[in-house]
């Protein structure tokens, strides 16, 4: 019999930065489909933008270095920060938002620190963050499902909308986010936290028409889209279950208990999970391999850590959603729980006061 000898790894399928990006961005796309036909085209307009510009961006920060940007650009990582924040955008925001942002979180968050591999900070939620902290009114500017709107928007009007603050046909952004009441509609995590600070019980606050039993019209769509890309890359073994698992538990379980506690004033866990972020975050934001923890069992404190700051922050705190600061609040933490969740070394022996030999 002929045995091959060969040293390790034994990894039979091998990927490359580039490929491994490249499924990430392909398990996207599902989740954009969903949210570009509840939310408009405007999602498409700022994919496209913020792509140019972290290419762009990318390119001439590497040129200036002296490296070599082409094979820096075809690893894809720069394209699918630049598609993370263009989702997390408002789809109508102005196009100087996505540019800022994407610029920001290429030249500064990602560049700064050494390119890839160096960044301590997930790049699209930095940027997030410094967009929502320097133009809060912009990046709060969420459409309700075009289903519910008086003037639904096509692809044009999408252009003109983010690149002149109107449509084609002279609709300011006011108008296309008002129902056909004429109310201006804000997202389902607003509606609830907006109800609950008017002193309105949890159940009252689903009489709003974005809700469609006890969900929000089109964002619990969007999630499962999410979900099923984040299910592929699983399965593909692009990332691992620990961190989406650890952060929806933890967050199942929060908002379990204080739903169980008062749920006339906390909202149930089901409408934490498939509204706002939660699931994107979950499995292509959270599972960054730069800046999340890197063994097993940190791993799951991270994604809990996370789950449960979402719950503070969304309960107790000034923004709806929160995945972008509770992701880097754990992202300061990285080192720590690296530090105390390392395997221990094969060997290893302990004496009896517990040092090692």
């Amino acid at each position: 019999m002929n045995y091959k000898l060969a040293s390790s790894p034994h990894q039979h399928v091998r990927r490359n930065t580039g490929q491994v990006m490249r499924m990430v961005i392909y398990a996207l796309i599902p989740g954009i489909l969903l949210q570009t036909w509840f939310f408009g085209f405007g999602v498409l307009v700022q994919i496209t933008l913020a792509i140019l510009t972290a290419v762009i961006t990318e390119a001439s920060i590497l040129e200036l270095r002296k490296r070599d940007f082409e094979r820096a650009i075809k690893d894809y990582s720069a394209i699918l920060t630049a598609i993370l924040l263009a989702i997390s955008i408002p789809p109508f925001a102005p196009w100087w938002v996505v540019v800022i942002g994407t610029f920001f979180a290429i030249a500064i968050v990602k560049q700064l620190y050494g390119g890839l591999g160096f960044n301590v900070f997930n790049p699209a939620m930095a940027a997030y963050v410094m967009l929502l902290v320097s133009f809060p009114v912009q990046m709060t500017q969420w459409m309700p499902a075009q289903s519910l709107t008086t003037h639904q928007p096509g692809i044009v009007d999408a252009i003109y909308a983010v690149f002149t603050g109107f449509s084609a046909d002279g609709f300011s952004l006011m108008q296309l986010q008002s129902a056909v009441d004429g109310h201006t509609m804000a997202t389902p995590l607003d509606a609830i936290k907006t109800g609950l600070a008017q002193g309105l019980t949890y159940e009252e606050g689903l009489q709003s028409a974005i809700f469609d039993g006890s969900l929000g019209i089109g964002w619990w769509w969007v999630s499962l889209g999410y979900l099923l890309g984040g299910l592929y890359l699983i399965r593909a073994k692009i990332i691992n279950w620990h961190i989406p698992g650890g952060m929806i538990a933890a967050m199942a379980v929060c908002a379990g208990i204080m739903f169980l506690v008062d749920g006339d004033r906390f909202a149930s866990p089901l409408f934490h999970l498939f509204n706002g972020s939660l699931i994107l975050g979950a499995f292509f934001i959270a599972t960054d391999p730069v800046s999340a923890s890197t063994t097993n069992k940190g791993r799951v404190i991270f994604g809990a850590a996370i789950g449960f700051w979402v719950y503070i922050i969304r309960t107790w705190g000034g923004y709806p959603d929160a995945i972008a600061f509770a992701v880097l609040i754990m992202n300061m933490a990285v080192p720590l729980i690296d530090y105390y969740t390392r395997p221990r070394t094969y060997g290893h022996q302990k004496t009896n006061k517990g040092v090692p030999k």
